[in-house]
């Protein structure tokens, strides 16, 4: 269930962020490398923060 959440979190962030950047401003793009690093960072640290929030608010792994 933690998987699914976390799928459907992060890819309407991604794109949010594309939609923010066509339609705002450029600068939003840098959201999405935000978001690309931060999933980066979490396959070799084995620790996500949004997973961290999800496991707090009571999502079960």
């Amino acid at each position: 269930m933690l998987n699914t959440y976390f799928r459907i979190i992060v890819g309407t962030m991604v794109l949010l962020s594309v939609v923010l950047t066509v339609y705002v401003n450029q600068n939003w793009m840098w959201f999405t490398v935000f978001i690309g690093i931060n999933l980066i960072q979490s396959a070799f640290t084995k620790w996500c923060l949004l997973e961290t929030i999800l496991i707090k608010l009571g999502v079960k792994h």
